[in-house]
């Protein structure tokens, strides 16, 4: 048996899952005005959107932008404003007033005791007060509470956590609170010591009658609870979750003061009994039902008399009771992450890209390589556009796999090459049907029957399967390599191994900040890094070019005492002045290199040069590449816009006043066709250009991006660099570059079986035809994404299949095939297309399709084209696949339930909501970025992990040591606590913020000083200390920066320092200082848009 064999039983491909219904699992959010009704879904959750809110729909463009220039100072790939931020309700005393019934949002509310905004985040442990309550005849009991809580409060008194400067800004359009108060927020906070309604068996949804008025109603509840988490209440894994105690009763206006922390859960997790969960239900709490006593006497009873209506202060939506992406990545950990995920099944989804997980390869290709927006796809095209869900593929061939897993095996089938079929080219896959005996076999993707050569045949057992089918590789795994043969090379002859030149910028800018002896001095040892692919020495030859208005070639060859520069100044009429000794062997070279990479910084020392060229430059390493008849890699390193008179030259047109204006996307399209064309010359030859920029200030990233991104190479961009600040950073991304893998002179295929086709691609590539994606290098960390689309009808049974095919030259200078297959499943019903689609791909590929959108349309339409997609996908989902219910609430799919709050952070990011102090540079910038990211990556990117550091002890308040990863918080002010410290990182930036009350001892042992006020605001290293928390702080930032493909440079931020408004752009649930609405206001806003879809 071959070594590559599994051991794991094999599973026969079949269906899907079984589910017990058609319905998909659902989540509910709000009520309506009329009855309520009992619901049969799986899973469900209700959250009130309330009928007082009066919300204007969010607007696309950013507010008016200042045209101050950003400063060197300020980090990450952005300058950002140092204003207000305006992150919780409005401060205008103004009541808004309640709409009439037809409004699109919920039910009348109970009112709220209103509560000052004291954010105080430790206090003593609760008391266990006990309360009786009695609601819709169904007996709530335990020992009498010393004071029951006021009518109209539900379950206890609302409690919230104020911004952590104790104020609440103006917040527009969406409610006014009287200043200095917090907003009342849904009443379903848990109360110590009620109990849940003992049942011997819980339904699926419980069912109430609802009060005879409009009053407030009790919240139904269905399904478990989450770990830490009471009805509708803060859940207590948050470590900034600190309860104090309850409040006594008020009688009805009473004002409460003091401290008030979030509510402790009702019960613990594991009572049996009616609990909640954050897919369960939510609401806000209701009063007494009628027919039953007040709970003391003279309050109002709901609903027992009527009475004229009482106008009701505007309501804020619990943050609490809305979908938490943390709570989804935590349970999607929790029940996936201890088995393998074996592919052998079609159309499985795969555990989310958050979770750890090992892979099996059973006849699928691994989510590693290969992540669909859909499992589950519609058997028509009517079906599809009736759902408005994109069907979509992001691909990464050469991603990277953990130790424990193996890398795709290599077949060699000699001079025949790999088998293919003979009307489509689709290669030998698992999905292949054997007939005849074994001695033909059909097309899996065209129906083909074609013969099998002889040298392949073998007989099949009784089930029709090849007996060697265990022994090939191309028959029973998803993900495998074939070695190509002569045909597959450019001009039918092997390709020999490839070249990196390093073209290094040495003008005045250059010098001065000390980056090109810096560069110099670290490519001396880096070169004895090169990719190598398991042999002793790496077969790839290098060669080096300085520049600035002129290029200098240098001949390190072997025989050479001392290198020899070359200068050409006809950068008009770009050549190559030498051939032997440009491109040379390093171990051969060694002394001469390390000879010119002392003179480098030597010879440009005095230098007065400050204008560069930048198209001559790729052309010259393109054409030296070309003479050497090889494919290979250009790292340029580039500080200034290049204005010097050369092809390519480029003139300064940044102009903020362009923005939100139809001409804005001007500043995302290159300035000249010059690059295009060059770009094209690129692919043709192989040659990747992976670009390092240090500007100081504008220097055109949507220009000089391109040729990078049209030949598949990175660009990675480091403002105002400054040695002493950054040289980590830089040194760090520019190892990783040159030592990672990578496939050269790529040509990728995506073939699919009748009934769909590619029909759009997204990344960075070339394409010179309709289906050939044409990379001249890829690497491990680059996608490609692909959307299909239906040409005809599909078959449940039979499903649907994907093959991506990718040629490539591997470092070693080896032609191989690398090939992923992926089966589907097909459905008739839209409830099964709902329950198997993937969120986080789905988003991927949304931020792609809007990013590529910005270079041909006005900005608000691409905003307004993603939040009408997603209205219609979610009223889609209501209208064909939710149970009937109140048109006040607000029901998104189980596996859908995070798009609303992904998508919105998608709408708020720099590209389609730039902040005032966010450059044109950094847009480009950050838009080119994405086209390429994974999946895992713009999860991360669009919203970021926000870890808390120092968990306390109650009553020791000494730091807790665990080697486990911290679980996340919310990436809102409201969840951070001034007495703790939290890492915030998206995969480019990495913020330590500590808050003004941390422990001393804690300060004490991460940075060395006394206190908080000592602390160095914008420091970038924390100090090596010999303590364990120094040691754990420092490792878990060593292993944040491991997991993300480059390198995060910390900036320390101290609450109230000027650098918190940094900080707080990446807080991406709350409203931001560029306009873009919170996480709950756009809940709303999306619900008003189904809502008017569904009328």
């Amino acid at each position: 048996m071959p070594t590559w064999q599994k051991e794991w039983p094999r599973l026969e491909r079949g269906g899907g899952t079984s589910w017990g219904d058609t319905t998909a699992p659902t989540t509910q959010i709000g009520t309506g005005s009329g009855a309520w009704e009992p619901k049969t879904l799986g899973t469900k959750a209700n959250l009130d959107l309330e009928p007082g809110m009066s919300r204007a729909p969010p607007s696309s463009g950013a507010p008016p932008t200042s045209t101050a220039q950003a400063s060197c100072g300020q980090a990450g790939y952005g300058q950002f404003g140092q204003g207000d931020i305006q992150n919780g309700p409005s401060s205008s005393t103004v009541p808004t007033p309640r709409l009439p019934g037809s409004q699109p949002f919920g039910s009348p509310l109970a009112p709220a005791v209103s509560q000052p905004a004291v954010l105080q985040p430790y206090g003593p442990p609760p008391t266990s007060a006990q309360v009786t309550a009695q609601l819709a005849g169904m007996q709530i009991s335990g020992a009498m509470a010393p004071a029951p809580p006021p009518s109209g409060l539900g379950y206890g008194p609302p409690t919230s956590l104020a911004s952590a400067s104790g104020s609440f800004p103006n917040s527009g359009p969406y409610g006014s609170y009287p200043q200095g108060q917090a907003p009342p927020i849904s009443q379903t906070q848990g109360h110590p010591g009620v109990q849940p309604p003992q049942r011997s068996a819980p339904p699926l949804a419980s069912s109430f009658k609802p009060p005879a008025s409009g009053g407030p109603r009790m919240p139904s509840m269905t399904g478990p609870l989450p770990p830490g988490q009471g009805f509708g209440g803060v859940p207590i894994s948050h470590p900034n979750h600190v309860s104090s105690p309850l409040p006594q009763a008020l009688p009805p206006g009473t004002q409460m003061t003091g401290p008030q922390g979030p509510l402790p859960p009702m019960h613990s997790p594991q009572q049996p009994g009616y609990q909640l969960q954050q897919n369960g239900s939510f609401g806000p709490g209701r009063g007494p039902q009628p027919n039953y006593g007040s709970p003391y006497p003279g309050a109002p009873t709901f609903g027992s008399q009527p009475g004229p209506p009482q106008p009701l202060p505007p309501k804020r939506l619990d943050p609490d009771a809305i979908p938490s992406p943390i709570q989804v990545i935590e349970d999607d950990r929790n029940n996936r992450a201890s088995e393998p995920f074996v592919t052998g099944i079609r159309g499985q989804v795969p555990p989310l890209v958050t979770t750890n997980f090992l892979v099996k390869d059973q006849g699928n290709a691994s989510p590693r390589y290969i992540r669909c927006t859909s499992y589950n796809i519609p058997c028509t095209s009517d079906m599809a556009k009736q759902a408005q869900v994109p069907l979509a593929a992001v691909i990464k061939p050469l991603a990277r796999l953990p130790q424990e897993e193996a890398s795709p095996y290599v077949v060699d089938h000699g001079e025949s090459g790999p088998l293919r079929c003979n009307r489509c080219k689709a290669y030998m896959c698992p999905f292949m049907q054997f007939i005849e005996g074994g001695r033909r076999f059909q097309c899996c993707f065209c129906s083909c029957i074609n013969d099998v050569p002889p040298q392949y045949f073998q007989h099949l057992d009784h089930t029709g399967r090849r007996v060697d089918a265990y022994d090939r590789p191309e028959l029973s795994l998803g993900s495998y390599e074939f070695l190509a043969t002569v045909d597959y090379c450019k001009n039918n002859k092997l390709p020999s191994p490839p070249a990196f030149i390093f073209m290094i910028d040495v003008s005045y800018n250059a010098i001065r900040t000390g980056l090109v002896r810096l560069l110099c001095e670290e490519l001396k040892s880096l070169l004895d890094y090169l990719p190598r692919e398991g042999a002793e020495e790496s077969a790839i030859h290098v060669g080096f070019v300085t520049y600035n208005k002129v290029l200098h070639f240098y001949n390190v060859k072997s025989s050479l005492a001392q290198p020899q520069m070359m200068v050409v100044s006809d950068v008009a009429d770009m050549f190559v002045p030498l051939l032997d000794g440009f491109l040379v062997n390093v171990s051969e070279s060694r002394a001469v290199i390390t000879s010119l990479l002392d003179q480098i910084p030597e010879i440009f020392a005095d230098t007065r040069e400050t204008e560069t060229v930048f198209a001559p430059v790729i052309q010259a390493g393109m054409e030296a590449l070309k003479a050497a008849e090889c494919a290979g890699k250009l790292f340029l390193f580039h500080t200034s816009l290049p204005i010097a008179e050369a092809p390519g030259k480029l003139k300064n047109r940044d102009d903020r006043k362009l923005i939100n204006t139809d001409k804005e996307k001007t500043l995302f399209q290159p300035q000249t066709g010059v690059y295009q064309t060059l770009a094209k010359e690129c692919v043709a030859q192989g040659c990747c250009v992976d670009l390092f920029l240090f500007p100081n200030q504008y220097v055109d990233v949507a220009t000089l991006s391109l040729v990078p991104q049209l030949t598949g190479g990175s660009v990675y961009k480091y403002a105002c660099f400054q040695v002493e600040n950054d040289q980590e950073r830089f040194l760090s991304d520019l190892r990783r570059d040159v030592q990672k893998v990578v496939g050269f002179d790529a040509v990728m295929r995506v073939r699919t079986s009748t009934g769909i086709r590619a029909i759009d691609f997204f990344g960075g590539f070339y394409m010179s035809n309709t289906t050939d994606v044409e990379l001249a290098g890829l690497d491990g960390d680059k996608t490609v994404t692909v959307e299909f689309k239906h040409d005809d009808r599909l078959n449940e049974e039979s499903g649907a299949l994907l093959q991506c095919a990718l040629l490539y030259t591997s470092c070693a200078g080896q032609r191989r095939l690398r090939i992923h297959n992926l089966a589907l499943n097909c459905c008739t019903q839209l409830a099964d297309l709902y329950r198997n689609c993937e969120t986080d791909t789905l988003i991927n590929y949304m931020a792609k399709f809007a990013y590529r959108g910005v270079l041909n349309s006005p900005i608000k339409t691409v905003r307004d084209t993603l939040i009408t997609q997603c209205a219609q996908i979610l009223a889609c989902y209501r209208k064909n696949c939710a149970s009937p219910s109140s048109a006040g609430q607000l029901i998104l799919p189980e596996c859908m339930k995070l798009l609303p709050v992904y998508l919105n952070c998608v709408l708020k990011s720099d590209v389609l909501q730039p902040g005032a102090e966010v450059t044109t540079d950094d847009r480009a910038y950050v838009r080119q970025l994405v086209t390429s990211m994974d999946v895992a990556e713009t999860n991360v990117f669009f919203y970021p992990r926000l870890l808390p550091l120092v968990r306390l002890r109650i009553g020791t308040k000494s730091p807790i040591e665990s080697t486990t990863e911290l679980p996340a918080v919310r990436a809102s002010e409201e969840r951070l606590s001034s007495g703790d410290i939290y890492l915030l990182e998206n995969g480019l930036n990495l913020f330590l913020w500590v808050g003004a009350s941390v422990q001393q001892g804690v300060v004490q042992s991460l940075f060395s000083v006394a206190s908080f006020s000592q602390i160095t605001s914008g420091l970038s290293v924390l100090p090596v200390l010999d303590n364990p928390l120094s040691k754990k702080v420092r490792g878990l930032i060593d292993s944040l920066r491991a997991q993300r493909a480059r390198y995060m440079k910390l900036i320390v931020v101290k609450q109230e320092d000027k650098l918190e408004m940094l900080f707080k752009n990446f807080l991406v649930e709350d409203k931001s200082l560029s306009g873009g609405e919170s996480y709950v206001d756009f809940l709303c806003h999306m619900h008003k848009e189904i809502r008017q879809l569904l009328s």
